[in-house]
């Protein structure tokens, strides 16, 4: 919840997806509450600008990724 609260406070539009009743009220309850500056700047300080898969700013990946078809 609290990521989907982060996005939507930075003007992020968010699609959340979720087959369960229970998990879909929960998305909603992201409207009640707000995130403060600093909760915000220490959630923002988390990225470490390094993909876990790949790095998609690399000009080499990207033109590798461009390249590829799909059948």
């Amino acid at each position: 919840m609290v990521v989907l609260r982060w996005l939507i406070q930075r003007d992020v539009v968010v699609v959340p997806k979720s087959f369960r009743r229970e998990r879909m009220a929960q998305n909603l309850d992201v409207f009640d509450f707000t995130l403060t500056e600093d909760q915000r700047g220490r959630i923002a300080m988390l990225d470490t600008r390094v993909s876990l898969f790949f790095d998609h700013r690399d000009p080499a990946m990207v033109s590798w990724l461009g390249g590829r078809r799909i059948d």
